[in-house]
């Protein structure tokens, strides 16, 4: 073949290529089922406890979780609201209470709380919320020195 003659296009042949089968879409796996939600928030049922993050971020905060009704492989998500490191409940979250009791914060969120291993933190569970609330012992101090130093009927 000459060089200067363009190769044929190449073309499919209809008779070996067969048709497309139809097919059903997959069915949808269902939604996971939300906590039912709960009533206005008991503070007379909120509970106190402090602990220490280990070198691996996590907290023992067994009391606590266990007044949350929380069981190891219970699912939490973390956020972070107002200098506080809020858990609570839910059903998709990546999240876990460790096998022994223990409470793992994930590394990013220490960062952004600047948390680091021995820092010692302030627990507030709100069971009537389904809700851990995770302070630094610093914020705490400074909120209480702001308040009393403030505060003329000290």
């Amino acid at each position: 073949m000459p060089s200067n003659v363009p190769a044929p296009a190449e073309q499919m042949i209809a008779a070996l290529i067969p048709a497309p089968l139809p097919r059903a879409s997959p069915p949808r796996p269902p939604l996971p089922r939300l906590p039912a939600p709960r009533t206005g928030p008991d503070l007379a049922d909120a509970q106190l406890d402090v602990g220490r993050l280990d070198p691996s971020g996590r907290i023992s905060a067994r009391p606590l979780l266990h007044r949350l009704g929380w069981p190891p492989g219970h699912r939490i998500q973390f956020d972070i609201a107002h200098d506080a490191i809020t858990a609570t409940s839910s059903p998709t979250a990546r999240h876990t209470v460790g096998a022994t009791g223990l409470l793992a914060i994930p590394s990013a969120i220490r960062q952004l709380c600047h948390l680091t291993a021995g820092d010692v933190v302030v627990l507030l569970a709100n069971p009537g919320r389904d809700l851990l609330l995770i302070h630094p012992a610093r914020t705490v101090a400074q909120f209480l020195a702001e308040r009393f130093a403030t505060d003329d009927d000290a």
